[in-house]
């Protein structure tokens, strides 16, 4: 019998797996603090309008991510359970990073994120990739797929709930972009790098469990 605290065959259990995760990756109060200092020159209505697009677009590649990632690795002969353990390893590596080095991982995206002052629409780039949903979060998203059900009807809860998830993300994504200069007063960066912190922790744990998942799968399959 497999002991597993996330039952990822429902749509809150699913939920329950993919948001903390999502949410320590995207790390929406982060990118806001970034936001809020590379948008400093453009106007609130400018910066508003800049919020709603990069979060759909956020949720876009959340989506593609969550729903087709596992599925194209399959395609190539990756099975659930190499692919449960490699997800795993990426994500728990991930969120190490995050974890002892914050400040590292938020400055390489606030370099990465500078706009061109001319250029009329860089919602999706640099804005939405690499600044809010980029490579890292892409890895996360595909390992969280890999945790669906093989198959059967449970597997509509799962995708459920991780999408249910990937919209709050867009929605927390949308609230600190565009009220990113009050939450640059309440937190400011040392605020917001104690929260990582924390998270990052919760990713850690995620990415263990995946792991784990991965090993049992392989492991009866060896028998």
């Amino acid at each position: 019998m497999e002991l597993n605290p996330l039952p990822v065959d429902s749509l809150v259990g699913a939920f329950l797996l993919a948001f903390p995760a999502l949410f320590s990756i995207v790390n929406p109060i982060g990118g806001a603090l970034i936001f809020d200092g590379v948008m400093g020159g453009r106007s609130i209505a400018e910066r508003r309008r800049l919020a709603n697009k990069i979060a759909f677009y956020a949720l876009l590649v959340l989506l593609v991510s969550l729903w087709l990632g596992s599925y194209v690795l399959n395609f190539f002969g990756v099975s659930l359970g190499a692919l449960r353990i490699a997800g795993g390893l990426v994500v728990a590596v991930r969120a190490w990073g995050l974890l002892m080095e914050p400040e590292v991982h938020e400055d390489r995206k606030a370099s990465a994120a500078e706009p061109a002052q001319d250029a009329d629409d860089v919602a999706f780039f640099p804005l939405t990739m690499p600044l809010t949903t980029g490579p890292g979060t892409i890895a996360v998203a595909i390992a969280l797929a890999s945790q669906r059900p093989a198959s059967g009807p449970s597997t509509i809860g799962f995708f459920g709930g991780v999408s249910a998830a990937a919209a709050c993300i867009a929605l927390a994504i949308w609230v600190c972009y565009r009220w990113s200069d009050r939450v640059h007063a309440v937190l400011g960066k040392g605020g917001a790098r104690v929260m990582s912190r924390l998270v990052a922790f919760l990713l850690l744990c995620v990415g263990v469990q995946i792991m784990v998942t991965g090993v049992i799968g392989v492991a009866r399959l060896i028998r």
